[in-house]
Formats: C-alpha cells, structure tokens, sequence
C-alpha cells in the first residue's frame, strides 16, 4: 500500500473533522463522562457565581444579568447528566454554553468576560476534591471512633508485641490499636493540611496572566467557598502540586492501613489464633469443610495496595509536565484520584465493622505470653534495682539464663528458676542474687511487665485508659471540623441558589 492510500485509509475510518473517532473514544468521550458525573454542578455554581460577581462589578447590567440567569435556571441537569457525547461540542463547557447562547441569545457570551476554560476548570477539580475528601476524612473518623471503643475493652488483654518479626515483649491489644488510632489522627492531619491546599480560588487568573476587566477575584472566592486565592495566576493554572498533595496523603493513608491489615490476616490464621471475625467477614472453602477464609481483610489488603497504585499513578502522570496549563491531562488523571479516594473511604467503613465485630482469643494470647521469654526484659530491669548492679551485668545474667533452657530445648517461661538465674549471677559478677524467689518469679509475669511500663505511651491498662479517653475527647474537635467545613459549603451554595431565584422573579 503506497503512502497516500494509507492516509486515505486512514480518514476514512477517523474522519476529516475534529475530533478523530480515536481521539474521541480514548480522550473526549471518556472525559465528558467524567466531567458530566463529577463537574456538572459545579460548573453552574461557577457560572452563578461569576455573573453575580460581574453584575456587583457593573461589568454587564442588571437585565443582562437577568437574562443570563433566567438562562441558567432553565439547564435541565438531569438531562445533560444522561446525554452521550456529542461531537459537534469538545466538552461539556461548550455544550453547556451553547445551550446558554440558545436560550438567552448572543448577551450570553458576556458570561465568559474575564474568565477562560484555563481558571474555570482548575476551580471545578478543586471544589469537586474538597467534597470527596470531606466525605474521605468523616469515614475516617468513623473507624477512628471504632477503634477506641474498640481498644476500650481491650486495656486488659495482653498479647506479645513483635519486633523484627520476633516476640519482643509482653503488651495489650490496647496498646496496638492506640498506636493505630494515633497513625489514623495523622492521617486526618495530612488530609486537613491538603483540603487547606486544596480548597483555594483560581478564578480570575483567567488563561495566564489574568484580565483586562475589572473583576473581583476575592468575591468569587467568597461566593464559591474557597478560603483563599492563588495569588499568581500562572500558579493558579499551572501548580498542579494540590493534586500532588493529596495524591501523596491518600498513598501514604493507604499503606499505614496495610500494615495493619497485614497483621490482622496474620493474627487470623490458626496458629497464631488471635482473632476471630465474624461470620459475615468470612468464606468458606468450596472443598475444604474446615476453612474460614478471612477474605475480608485479604480484600482489605489488596485494595489498599490498589490505592497506593492509583495514586501513584497520579504522581507520575504530573512528573515531567510542563509548568503550564495541563487541565487535558488532568482530566485523564482526576478519576485515578477519585478512584483511591473512594476505594479508601469503602476500606474504611469495612475495616471498622470488621474489627468492631471480631472476636480476640485473651485466653491463649495471655497463655502464648506467660509462656515466652518475652518477659525477660523486666527481670533484667528487675535484677538492676535489687542487686545494685549495671544494666549490662544484668542483661548478661539473663541472656546466659535463656541460652541456657535453649540449649536444653527448653523453649518457655517456667524453666528459668531463680536457682538458674542464680548460678549465672555468681558467673557474672561472683555475688549470689538478693532478689527473694516471690520477687523474682513475679516480675517473670506478663501482667507484671504490663502494670509497671506506666510512662506516658506504655502499655499499663490506667495510662491506657487514659490515653483513649483523650483520643476520645479530641474526636468531637475532629468530627466539628468536617461538619463545619460542609456545612460552610452547603451555604455558599444555597446563597448561589438564591441569587438564581432573585434573577428568576418577575417584575
């Protein structure tokens, strides 16, 4: 085939005209049904916005402004919401306001004056975020709440903690999900910290550089609830750092909550019999009759892991752009985000109801901990205190003791007697231990470890309490925040509609 009918082959199948019929399916179709899903409403608070905003300027008159409106009341959303792409229009701004032109006649183009496509659709992105990630941060805060309850009835149990994968030393579930509470309050920060990012105006920085007109860049970021302005408007159009941000928060979210559905799907196995879910969080096998799959937190982990590639997707989507303009590319990237947003906020709420409906072993994890040498850190502590010894002496009287009984192939707790320790003692430092036998086998007992690490952080079940209840008391400070910030929003857009009512009434 010669070069010419190969372009000729290649028209007929794409076109002559804007757009191509592959540039449509793979760009255009998909980002209208985006953009019609997710932008739509937006898109009209905007244009309600930005015409009051011009009628107070007096940049177009009061029965422009009128007309304009009326035009805007007239949108059937719904409508729009389940139309297909249409190619005669690029993208639903011009579908939209076409329609406008259609019913309000050629005054309807005023409503363009001072704006562009460049500010309108980064100020679209940015208020469609912040309502995702308000309802991300308020399923948060529902596991958050979850699990102090949930660590409440746990301040007595006591499991061994693990370091480098190895018993380390005796603790309370508490104590882990306290941990796990405290990475979560982290988390919610991270996400404040990025809806403050996010939650900025970039209308009036116009395509660049901002415009001639007489506009009131701060009215518009009264109107439409922002709580700022991007003051440079290259960074208004350009900085896609707010996207980055969040991207950045959802990611690391999302691998902090693996680690822990890591250890959960580990403590649900048989042998470690730790927890057990309950039924509606379990599947059975189709051949094995014994199994209780904990399928839950296996999806759990591996959504979380999809997360984390959703939002690194949109990291490397941003990498190596321009600093210019990318709101086409953003478009292809604003569902990976909302993707991983939503992902996260349904991992959530599983989570939660997984944990708070499961049952813990008690019995066999405070058997597994009076068994293990894990205790042997506080007879170390122990023997400083009652043989006026250094701690170095002490860890050395001790660690001959459990290389000792392993040795011997005695592998628990019961076999390190106080003559065993005894005899290491009069090997280290030539002096035979004043501990009494009813000290010595006391600070052997898990309870024991527990009770005494009262530091602020330990696991001793009063400083626990404690702990939760002032993680329990922050909560309402947490929870008043989202609800504050939604409840702001809710009023700018019922202040929009009222302005919409005010252009519809007749004279």
């Amino acid at each position: 085939m010669v070069f010419q009918d190969f372009r000729s082959r290649i028209n007929q199948i794409e076109g002559d005209q804007f757009p191509s019929n592959s540039y449509r399916q793979m760009v255009l179709q998909p980002a209208y049904d985006e953009a019609k899903k997710h932008f739509l409403k937006s898109m009209v608070h905007i244009h309600i916005a930005h015409l009051k905003m011009l009628e107070e300027q007096q940049l177009i008159s009061p029965s422009d402004a009128k007309q304009i409106g009326q035009a805007i009341a007239k949108l059937d959303l719904n409508y729009y919401e389940q139309r297909d792409y249409n190619p005669q229009f690029e993208d639903l701004f011009f579908r939209i306001e076409n329609k406008l032109i259609e019913l309000a006649g050629d005054v309807a183009g005023n409503l363009h004056i001072g704006r562009s496509r460049n500010d309108m659709g980064i100020a679209i992105y940015r208020m469609t975020l912040r309502k995702k990630l308000l309802a991300l941060m308020a399923e948060l805060l529902a596991l958050r709440s979850s699990l102090i309850a949930f660590a409440q009835e746990h301040v007595d149990t006591i499991m061994i903690g693990y370091t480098h994968t190895q018993q380390a030393q005796p603790t309370t579930f508490a104590h882990y999900l306290k941990a796990v509470i405290d990475q979560l309050t982290r988390d919610f920060k991270r996400m404040q910290a990025a809806f403050e990012t996010i939650n900025q105006s970039s209308m009036g920085a116009a395509a660049l550089t901002t415009t001639g007109f007489n506009i009131n860049r701060d009215r518009m970021k009264e109107l439409l609830g922002f709580d700022g302005v991007i003051e440079n408007a290259w960074d208004a159009v350009a900085g896609a750092d707010y996207i980055a941000e969040l991207a950045g928060v959802v990611q690391l979210a999302a691998l902090n909550l693996g680690r822990t559905s890591q250890d959960f799907l580990l403590w649900a196995t048989q042998e470690f019999n730790a927890i057990n879910l309950a039924s509606p969080y379990v599947q059975v096998s189709s051949i094995m009759p014994q199994k209780r799959n904990p399928v839950s937190i296996e999806h759990t982990r591996s959504l979380l892991s999809s997360v984390y590639g959703d939002a690194s997707t949109v990291l490397q989507m941003i990498h190596n752009t321009p600093f210019g303009d990318i709101v086409d590319t953003e478009d292809d990237m604003q569902p990976y985000l909302w993707r991983a947003m939503e992902k996260l906020r349904g991992i959530y709420k599983l989570f939660g109801s997984v944990v708070v409906t499961m049952d813990v072993n008690k019995e066999k994890l405070l058997k597994r901990a009076e068994n293990s040498f894990a205790n042997v850190t506080e007879l170390a502590d122990s023997l400083v205190r009652s043989e006026n010894i250094s701690f170095r002496q002490s860890h050395r009287i001790v660690s001959s003791c459990v290389k000792t009984l392993l040795k011997a192939k005695e592998e628990t707790l019961e076999q390190l007697t106080w003559e065993l320790a005894n005899e290491k003692s009069m090997e280290v430092t030539g002096k035979p231990l004043k501990i009494s036998k009813e000290e010595f086998y006391k600070v052997l007992k898990p309870e024991f470890f527990v009770h005494v690490r009262s530091l602020t952080g330990g696991p001793a079940p009063e400083t626990m309490r404690n702990s939760l209840i002032q993680s329990q008391a922050v909560s309402p400070l947490l929870e008043s925040w989202v609800t504050g910030k939604n409840t702001h929003l809710q009023k700018c857009e019922e202040q929009l509609y009222e302005f919409l009512e005010g252009w519809n009434k007749h004279d």
